[in-house]
């Protein structure tokens, strides 16, 4: 997480700049939920804030989306493999969201870890699929495949997993071609729309929301440890995340 902030702040200055695309280098998956023994640890999971700056009162991973959508650039998602809890709100902060068709699987797995989203995951979703179906992810922590995630309006489109690079590639070079006036005109007309131009005030009401189960109480967190101490982060038991958490 500080990595990718010292990024975001590094591209947030670059002027030669109009697209930025992530992708994940790790086969199977896009990016993991956060570290899930910071659900025991609210000082260390601050700490990731140290160099944070705007944005204010919000949580590090919160303060990182605000930080990605506020970019002036356009940003887009290339999505394969898995996204869970903090990996999909990442995603979710993008402009654009191009997923694998059959390869990419989402979802907030907070719920079967006795909190909620507290990452921006509840009002970027929100923004994205409406109320109802929000709920539905939410308590359900359930995962989503791509022909449902379109549905829903989750990703921008989903692709056959062969053309997602060419998609994505010439996605990038047609809005890399534009003016950054342009990008800049764009993005400003459309966020009021979307209630992008209040998000850092409605993460504050989701940070307050986080605060009736984090931290966790202690039933919860025994489980969790339970599970962690049972493989919970490793690549095999995160394939099947929701099953696994099922058994504790």
């Amino acid at each position: 997480m500080p990595e990718l902030k010292r990024f975001v702040r590094e591209a947030a200055t670059d002027e030669a700049t109009r697209v930025i695309v992530f992708e994940s280098a790790v086969p199977g998956f896009f990016a993991a939920h956060v570290d899930a023994s910071y659900g025991a640890d609210p000082v260390g999971f601050m700490a990731l804030g140290a160099n944070d700056s705007g944005h204010d009162g919000l949580n590090p991973m919160q303060h990182l989306v605000a930080s990605v959508r506020a970019l002036p650039q356009v940003t887009i998602a290339k999505l394969r493999g898995y996204l869970r809890g903090g990996g999909n709100e990442l995603a979710m902060a993008t402009d654009l969201r191009y997923a694998a068709a059959g390869e990419t699987w989402l979802g907030q797995i907070e719920g079967r870890m006795g909190i909620v989203p507290g990452g921006g995951g509840t009002q970027l979703l929100a923004r994205a699929i409406g109320r109802s179906r929000t709920l539905e992810a939410v308590l359900t922590a359930d995962l989503y495949d791509t022909a449902t995630a379109q549905l829903y309006g989750w990703v921008t489109r989903a692709v056959p997993a062969g053309d997602l690079d060419a998609v994505v590639g010439a996605i990038a070079q047609r809005i890399g071609s534009r003016l950054p006036s342009q990008i800049l005109a764009a993005k400003a007309a459309v966020d009021p729309a979307t209630g992008g131009d209040r998000l850092d005030d409605d993460l504050r009401v989701e940070a307050a929301a986080l605060a009736h189960v984090y931290p966790a109480p202690p039933s919860v967190e025994k489980r969790m440890n339970a599970a962690l101490a049972d493989g919970l982060q490793t690549p095999r038991n995160e394939r099947d995340l929701e099953a696994f958490l099922d058994r504790y």
